[in-house]
Protein backbone atom coordinates (compact mmCIF):
# COMPACT_ATOMS: atom_id res chain seq x y z
CA UNK A 1 0.00 0.00 0.00
CA UNK A 2 1.56 3.45 -0.84
CA UNK A 3 2.20 5.99 1.28
CA UNK A 4 -1.16 8.00 1.95
CA UNK A 5 -0.35 10.96 4.31
CA UNK A 6 -0.85 13.88 2.81
CA UNK A 7 2.33 15.11 4.81
CA UNK A 8 4.43 12.22 3.47
CA UNK A 9 3.00 12.90 -0.12
CA UNK A 10 4.07 16.74 -0.20
CA UNK A 11 0.32 17.89 -0.78
CA UNK A 12 0.90 20.30 1.82
CA UNK A 13 1.25 23.77 0.70
CA UNK A 14 5.10 24.75 1.86
CA UNK A 15 5.06 28.48 0.37
CA UNK A 16 8.83 28.78 1.72
CA UNK A 17 9.65 26.18 -0.89
CA UNK A 18 7.63 27.83 -3.83
CA UNK A 19 8.89 30.82 -6.22
CA UNK A 20 5.37 32.23 -5.79
CA UNK A 21 3.76 30.65 -8.14
CA UNK A 22 0.08 31.26 -7.43
CA UNK A 23 0.94 34.70 -7.57
CA UNK A 24 2.14 34.67 -10.87
CA UNK A 25 0.64 32.35 -13.04
CA UNK A 26 -2.45 32.59 -12.66
CA UNK A 27 -4.87 35.68 -13.70
CA UNK A 28 -7.67 37.02 -11.82
CA UNK A 29 -9.97 40.00 -12.25
CA UNK A 30 -10.69 42.61 -10.10
CA UNK A 31 -13.84 41.49 -7.86
CA UNK A 32 -15.26 40.70 -4.93
CA UNK A 33 -12.36 38.37 -3.85
CA UNK A 34 -9.32 40.05 -5.51
CA UNK A 35 -8.50 43.88 -5.32
CA UNK A 36 -7.37 44.74 -8.80
CA UNK A 37 -6.57 42.98 -12.02
CA UNK A 38 -3.71 40.78 -12.69
CA UNK A 39 -2.88 38.80 -16.39
CA UNK A 40 -1.61 35.20 -15.78
CA UNK A 41 2.36 35.30 -16.02
CA UNK A 42 2.27 39.02 -14.22
CA UNK A 43 3.98 39.11 -10.68
CA UNK A 44 1.14 40.52 -8.45
CA UNK A 45 2.36 43.61 -7.24
CA UNK A 46 1.95 42.42 -3.26
CA UNK A 47 4.84 39.79 -4.48
CA UNK A 48 8.08 40.71 -2.47
CA UNK A 49 11.85 39.35 -3.85
CA UNK A 50 11.76 36.86 -1.86
CA UNK A 51 8.66 35.22 -3.46
CA UNK A 52 6.42 36.44 0.05
CA UNK A 53 3.43 38.25 0.16
CA UNK A 54 4.00 41.79 1.59
CA UNK A 55 0.26 42.00 3.11
CA UNK A 56 -0.41 38.01 3.74
CA UNK A 57 -1.36 38.88 7.49
CA UNK A 58 -4.25 41.35 6.13
CA UNK A 59 -5.31 39.88 2.70
CA UNK A 60 -8.88 40.14 3.50
CA UNK A 61 -8.72 43.63 4.87
CA UNK A 62 -7.10 44.90 1.91
CA UNK A 63 -9.31 43.20 -0.50
CA UNK A 64 -8.04 39.79 -1.55
CA UNK A 65 -9.70 37.30 0.20
CA UNK A 66 -9.58 34.81 -3.09
CA UNK A 67 -5.85 34.66 -2.19
CA UNK A 68 -7.39 33.30 1.06
CA UNK A 69 -8.79 30.20 0.00
CA UNK A 70 -6.40 29.23 -2.55
CA UNK A 71 -4.62 25.81 -2.07
CA UNK A 72 -2.26 24.33 -4.27
CA UNK A 73 -1.84 20.98 -2.82
CA UNK A 74 2.01 21.69 -2.38
CA UNK A 75 1.93 21.88 -6.21
CA UNK A 76 3.89 24.88 -5.84
CA UNK A 77 6.99 23.69 -3.86
CA UNK A 78 6.79 20.38 -6.65
CA UNK A 79 7.60 22.65 -9.25
CA UNK A 80 9.49 25.00 -7.93
CA UNK A 81 11.90 22.16 -6.20
CA UNK A 82 11.59 19.14 -7.64
CA UNK A 83 11.00 20.23 -11.39
CA UNK A 84 12.84 22.87 -12.26
CA UNK A 85 15.32 21.86 -9.37
CA UNK A 86 14.88 24.85 -7.44
CA UNK A 87 16.34 27.50 -9.97
CA UNK A 88 13.70 30.26 -9.82
CA UNK A 89 11.74 31.99 -12.86
CA UNK A 90 13.88 35.37 -11.43
CA UNK A 91 17.30 33.38 -12.08
CA UNK A 92 16.61 31.81 -15.40
CA UNK A 93 13.90 34.16 -17.04
CA UNK A 94 13.79 31.48 -19.94
CA UNK A 95 12.03 29.19 -17.72
CA UNK A 96 9.36 31.19 -16.85
CA UNK A 97 6.41 30.36 -19.56
CA UNK A 98 7.33 26.92 -19.18
CA UNK A 99 7.26 27.15 -15.12
CA UNK A 100 3.73 28.90 -15.67
CA UNK A 101 2.29 25.90 -17.58
CA UNK A 102 3.76 23.63 -15.99
CA UNK A 103 2.25 24.91 -12.65
CA UNK A 104 -1.79 24.23 -12.90
CA UNK A 105 -0.78 20.87 -14.12
CA UNK A 106 1.00 20.32 -11.54
CA UNK A 107 -2.39 21.20 -9.18
CA UNK A 108 -4.39 19.14 -10.73
CA UNK A 109 -2.20 15.94 -10.41
CA UNK A 110 -1.81 17.06 -6.61
CA UNK A 111 -5.45 17.61 -5.73
CA UNK A 112 -6.00 14.24 -7.49
CA UNK A 113 -3.15 12.42 -5.63
CA UNK A 114 -5.16 14.36 -2.17
CA UNK A 115 -8.44 12.50 -3.30
CA UNK A 116 -7.13 9.65 -3.99
CA UNK A 117 -5.62 8.93 -0.58
CA UNK A 118 -8.31 9.84 1.47
CA UNK A 119 -10.21 7.52 -0.97
CA UNK A 120 -8.04 4.54 0.56
CA UNK A 121 -8.79 5.26 4.00
CA UNK A 122 -12.47 4.45 3.33
CA UNK A 123 -13.02 0.92 4.78
CA UNK A 124 -16.47 0.52 2.77
CA UNK A 125 -14.67 0.83 -0.27
CA UNK A 126 -12.03 -1.60 0.51
CA UNK A 127 -12.98 -3.31 -3.05
CA UNK A 128 -11.36 -0.81 -4.81
CA UNK A 129 -8.41 -0.32 -2.76
CA UNK A 130 -6.28 -1.99 -5.06
CA UNK A 131 -7.18 -0.22 -8.32
CA UNK A 132 -6.76 3.00 -6.03
CA UNK A 133 -3.48 2.44 -4.95
CA UNK A 134 -2.33 1.84 -8.19
CA UNK A 135 -3.96 4.99 -9.55
CA UNK A 136 -2.48 7.21 -6.80
CA UNK A 137 1.24 5.27 -7.39
CA UNK A 138 0.23 6.14 -11.45
CA UNK A 139 0.08 10.30 -10.46
CA UNK A 140 2.29 10.53 -8.52
CA UNK A 141 4.62 9.20 -11.40
CA UNK A 142 3.35 11.80 -13.24
CA UNK A 143 4.03 14.71 -10.49
CA UNK A 144 8.04 13.58 -10.83
CA UNK A 145 7.78 14.14 -15.23
CA UNK A 146 9.45 16.65 -16.80
CA UNK A 147 8.46 19.85 -17.54
CA UNK A 148 8.41 19.02 -21.27
CA UNK A 149 6.03 15.86 -20.27
CA UNK A 150 4.12 17.73 -17.91
CA UNK A 151 3.51 20.85 -20.10
CA UNK A 152 1.52 18.74 -23.11
CA UNK A 153 -0.17 16.23 -20.48
CA UNK A 154 -3.81 15.57 -21.33
CA UNK A 155 -4.49 15.64 -17.65
CA UNK A 156 -8.09 16.21 -18.39
CA UNK A 157 -8.36 12.32 -19.73
CA UNK A 158 -6.13 11.26 -16.83
CA UNK A 159 -8.63 12.87 -14.31
CA UNK A 160 -12.06 11.96 -15.51
CA UNK A 161 -10.13 7.90 -15.07
CA UNK A 162 -9.54 9.15 -11.78
CA UNK A 163 -12.35 10.87 -10.92
CA UNK A 164 -14.75 7.19 -12.43
CA UNK A 165 -12.32 5.76 -9.21
CA UNK A 166 -13.32 8.02 -6.88
CA UNK A 167 -16.82 8.06 -7.59
CA UNK A 168 -16.85 4.45 -7.22
CA UNK A 169 -15.11 5.09 -3.68
CA UNK A 170 -18.05 7.38 -2.79
CA UNK A 171 -20.37 5.47 -3.90
CA UNK A 172 -19.22 2.30 -2.00
CA UNK A 173 -18.82 4.41 1.39
CA UNK A 174 -22.27 6.14 1.12
CA UNK A 175 -23.69 2.64 0.61
CA UNK A 176 -25.17 2.06 3.99
CA UNK A 177 -27.45 5.02 3.52
CA UNK A 178 -29.75 6.68 1.18
CA UNK A 179 -28.77 10.06 0.47
CA UNK A 180 -29.79 12.89 -1.58
CA UNK A 181 -29.23 13.05 -4.83
CA UNK A 182 -27.68 16.43 -5.60
CA UNK A 183 -25.06 16.41 -7.94
CA UNK A 184 -24.22 19.40 -9.62
CA UNK A 185 -27.59 20.65 -8.43
CA UNK A 186 -28.14 24.48 -8.49
CA UNK A 187 -28.48 25.14 -5.03
CA UNK A 188 -27.07 28.99 -4.95
CA UNK A 189 -28.79 30.60 -1.93
CA UNK A 190 -30.85 27.85 -1.27
CA UNK A 191 -32.44 27.71 2.27
CA UNK A 192 -31.05 24.52 3.77
CA UNK A 193 -31.18 25.17 7.33
CA UNK A 194 -31.21 22.29 9.60
CA UNK A 195 -31.57 19.88 6.48
CA UNK A 196 -30.64 15.95 6.04
CA UNK A 197 -28.07 15.73 3.79
CA UNK A 198 -26.39 12.48 5.31
CA UNK A 199 -24.51 10.64 2.98
CA UNK A 200 -25.96 12.95 -0.09
CA UNK A 201 -24.13 13.38 -2.97
CA UNK A 202 -23.16 17.11 -3.59
CA UNK A 203 -20.70 16.19 -6.15
CA UNK A 204 -20.22 19.52 -7.98
CA UNK A 205 -23.39 21.22 -6.55
CA UNK A 206 -23.33 25.19 -6.58
CA UNK A 207 -23.94 25.94 -3.04
CA UNK A 208 -22.64 29.50 -3.40
CA UNK A 209 -24.45 31.61 -0.84
CA UNK A 210 -26.54 29.21 0.88
CA UNK A 211 -27.83 28.65 3.75
CA UNK A 212 -26.68 25.37 6.05
CA UNK A 213 -26.49 26.33 9.52
CA UNK A 214 -27.32 23.34 11.92
CA UNK A 215 -27.70 21.14 8.35
CA UNK A 216 -26.52 17.23 8.69
CA UNK A 217 -23.95 16.70 5.83
CA UNK A 218 -21.90 13.74 7.83
CA UNK A 219 -20.45 11.17 5.00
CA UNK A 220 -22.04 13.29 2.50
CA UNK A 221 -19.69 13.97 -0.92
CA UNK A 222 -18.61 17.08 -1.43
CA UNK A 223 -15.87 17.28 -4.18
CA UNK A 224 -15.69 19.96 -6.20
CA UNK A 225 -18.92 21.80 -4.42
CA UNK A 226 -18.68 24.97 -4.18
CA UNK A 227 -19.04 26.47 -0.86
CA UNK A 228 -18.03 30.24 -1.37
CA UNK A 229 -20.29 32.19 1.09
CA UNK A 230 -22.07 29.12 2.16
CA UNK A 231 -23.31 29.29 5.46
CA UNK A 232 -22.17 26.24 7.59
CA UNK A 233 -22.91 27.79 11.48
CA UNK A 234 -23.27 24.85 13.75
CA UNK A 235 -23.13 22.36 10.43
CA UNK A 236 -21.77 18.65 11.35
CA UNK A 237 -19.43 17.68 8.73
CA UNK A 238 -17.95 14.79 10.54
CA UNK A 239 -17.34 12.05 7.82
CA UNK A 240 -17.92 13.79 4.71
CA UNK A 241 -16.10 12.83 2.18
CA UNK A 242 -13.59 14.67 -0.47
CA UNK A 243 -14.30 18.09 1.63
CA UNK A 244 -10.85 20.25 1.45
CA UNK A 245 -9.47 22.97 3.42
CA UNK A 246 -9.88 25.29 0.27
CA UNK A 247 -13.54 24.81 0.41
CA UNK A 248 -14.16 25.47 4.12
CA UNK A 249 -12.13 28.74 3.94
CA UNK A 250 -14.36 29.98 1.46
CA UNK A 251 -17.36 29.04 3.34
CA UNK A 252 -18.74 30.83 6.53
CA UNK A 253 -19.19 28.70 10.37
CA UNK A 254 -18.75 28.99 13.51
CA UNK A 255 -17.45 27.58 16.46
CA UNK A 256 -19.75 25.08 16.43
CA UNK A 257 -19.62 23.78 12.66
CA UNK A 258 -18.01 20.16 13.17
CA UNK A 259 -15.12 19.65 10.90
CA UNK A 260 -13.24 16.04 9.53
CA UNK A 261 -10.40 15.57 11.96
CA UNK A 262 -8.01 16.06 9.23
CA UNK A 263 -9.22 19.79 7.87
CA UNK A 264 -8.77 23.34 9.92
CA UNK A 265 -11.29 25.19 11.56
CA UNK A 266 -10.73 28.93 9.24
CA UNK A 267 -9.19 31.55 11.29
CA UNK A 268 -11.90 33.91 9.93
CA UNK A 269 -14.47 32.17 11.53
CA UNK A 270 -16.27 33.99 14.24
CA UNK A 271 -15.49 32.29 18.00
CA UNK A 272 -19.64 32.32 18.76
CA UNK A 273 -21.94 29.85 17.64
CA UNK A 274 -25.75 29.54 16.59
CA UNK A 275 -28.52 28.26 18.47
CA UNK A 276 -31.23 27.25 17.15
CA UNK A 277 -34.34 27.86 18.66
CA UNK A 278 -37.29 26.61 16.43
CA UNK A 279 -38.16 25.76 12.41
CA UNK A 280 -34.74 25.33 10.56
CA UNK A 281 -34.22 29.12 9.40
CA UNK A 282 -34.63 30.58 13.15
CA UNK A 283 -31.65 30.48 15.12
CA UNK A 284 -29.67 33.20 17.27
CA UNK A 285 -26.16 34.08 17.54
CA UNK A 286 -24.83 32.70 21.36
CA UNK A 287 -21.32 33.29 22.78
CA UNK A 288 -18.77 29.87 23.08
CA UNK A 289 -18.22 29.61 26.90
Amino acid sequence: MPETHPRELGLLADCESCFGLCCVALPFSASADFAADKDAGQPCHNLRDDFRCSIHAQLRERGYPGCTVFDCFGAGQKVSQVTFGGTSWREAPGTAKQMYAVFPVMRQLHELLWYLAEALTLEPARAVHAELAQALAETERLTRESADVLEKLDVAAHRADVNALLLRASELARAGRKGKERRGADLIGARLAGADLRAANLRGAYLIGADLRGADLRESDLIGADLRGADLAGADLTGSIFLTQAQLNAAKGDAATRLPATLTRPAHWPATRYERASGPRSGRPRRRR
